[in-house]
């Protein structure tokens, strides 16, 4: 598996940007040529933000841990997720086709689940994996008597699954190759894969998320034509209950839109009963995105229907959470803004021109900020923070190339970065090597952000 990640001492941190003094760092975003330019100071814009001033616990936010991932450099990765319940943090690393897994509270790698992933392919991100990942714990019934009343009762035993989307591949001899979802057992040791669920897509199944109302994990195949979304059943036999094929003319998306950037992030909200998923573009407009609105289970009997298409203009909508009182933050794609919607109505409730170009988002109810993985920020990549409870920007924190990806750990508020290493022949930054040391030259790692003031440790678990 390779060497054991270490907790490395850090010197010289990067200072946190803030609203009030922002190192403007030229860049072009992700994908650019361009290098970054001799960081200057000026004052920011704050025509959307109502906070200039960030609180005292992110004054002192930066980088203060990094853990070394073994085997391939950490080149190519997708989504992160962090398992509250248990303090690990799992990234999808498709450098080396697995998932990888990190201890939350010691920030040491732990192991790395593989299962066949297809990697990171030549032909680019639509055929690669591992993708969109998510943790759920569930409780099945084994068997069921009746007590002394008459009444049901099933033992129930606890479930903890990893669940991964992939890249298309030949799962069965004889037919074509086709996108999938892998399912792994979490309470064995070392985690064993249980099922792969072919979703039928010519190209990746992608983001995920999990209804935990309706015992449904949602997938998105953003990169098919039309883009679809599938509704698998988390109780075994796992298998695809429904998919919604975002074209006009199709069961379950009545709209005449055309989905014209494919899909980005669902999301499940508990209290609306709906899931939500970013449609970066309609109608071959770039300025034109929306958050589709779904019922997942078809509550007037017409099966899973996209019941709202939510306009966000000039955004391009990748990354979705839920915040405090269903306010959904929007991690806008698009460099300028980032956007927070009402839930129920889709109303913008504020938008916020400090911190743009993100992919993924998240919400940490251990401090009540949302984090953004803004990797085409003006300022160059950065790591965005906003207070979710006052919707106002905060600061941002430097970053590395193509830096789309974040997750939080609600317990000690400790936020996990994959971060590469600098492009060949570019002066991109290489925060692994200032903080870590030379051993983590050309390697990247995983970059834990953090204030000591804002650190809330439980460890009773």
């Amino acid at each position: 598996m390779g060497t054991t990640s270490k907790l490395v001492a850090l010197y010289d941190p990067a200072p946190v940007l803030s609203a009030v003094a922002v190192i403007l760092l030229a860049s072009a975003g992700c994908g650019s040529n361009g290098a970054r330019s001799t960081a200057t100071t000026a004052s920011a814009a704050t025509s959307s933000s109502s906070s200039t001033a960030s609180s005292a616990s992110t004054n002192d936010f930066q980088l203060r841990a990094v853990v070394a991932v073994p085997d391939k450099p950490l080149t190519a990765f997708d989504i992160s997720w962090v398992d509250a319940s248990r303090r690990r943090y799992y990234l999808a690393d498709r450098s080396n086709a697995g998932v990888d897994v990190v201890d939350t509270r010691t920030n040491q790698f732990v192991r790395r689940v593989q299962g066949g992933f297809a990697g990171a392919d030549p032909r680019g991100n639509d055929f690669s994996g591992p993708n969109g990942v998510v943790v759920i714990h569930t409780t099945d019934s084994l068997e069921k008597d009746r007590d002394s009343d008459g009444d049901e009762r099933g033992s129930r035993a606890r479930v903890d699954e990893l669940w991964a989307g992939d890249g298309p591949q030949v799962l069965n001899p004889g037919e074509a190759a086709q996108s999938s979802v892998k399912v792994f057992d979490l309470s064995s040791n070392p985690p064993v894969l249980v099922a792969t669920v072919a979703t039928g897509g010519e190209r990746r199944s992608d983001e995920i998320a999990f209804d935990s109302r309706d015992h449904l994990i949602a997938v998105v195949n953003n990169a098919d034509d039309p883009p679809f979304l599938s509704l698998i059943s988390t109780t075994p036999p796992r298998k695809v209950k429904a998919k919604i094929t975002f074209a006009p003319g199709n069961p379950g998306f009545p709209f005449k839109n055309t989905v014209t950037g494919g899909l980005e992030q669902p999301l499940w909200v508990e209290r609306t009963g709906r899931l939500y998923v970013s449609v970066p573009e309609l109608d071959g407009d770039s300025t034109k995105g929306a958050v589709a609105q779904i019922d997942p289970v078809g509550s007037n009997g017409s099966g899973p229907t996209v019941t709202a298409l939510f306009p966000v203009s000039d955004c391009s909508p990748a990354g979705l959470t839920l915040g405090p009182g269903l306010r959904i933050l929007v991690g806008c794609a698009d460099p300028s803004r980032s956007i927070i919607l009402d839930a129920k109505t889709g109303a913008v409730l504020k938008t916020i021109l400090d911190v743009g170009g993100s992919d993924e988002v998240w919400f940490n109810p251990g401090d009540e900020h949302y984090y953004l993985a803004a990797r085409n920020d003006p300022s160059g990549p950065s790591l965005g923070i906003i207070d979710a409870g006052k919707n106002a920007f905060i600061a941002k924190v430097p970053t590395a190339f193509n830096a789309h990806s974040l997750a939080a750990d609600q317990r000690n508020n400790h936020v996990f970065v994959p971060l590469t290493p600098p492009r060949a022949g570019k002066t991109d930054p290489d925060p692994c090597v200032s903080f870590g040391g030379a051993s983590f030259a050309g390697r990247g790692c995983i970059g834990v952000y953090w204030s000591p003031a804002g650190e809330d440790e439980d460890d009773d678990d």
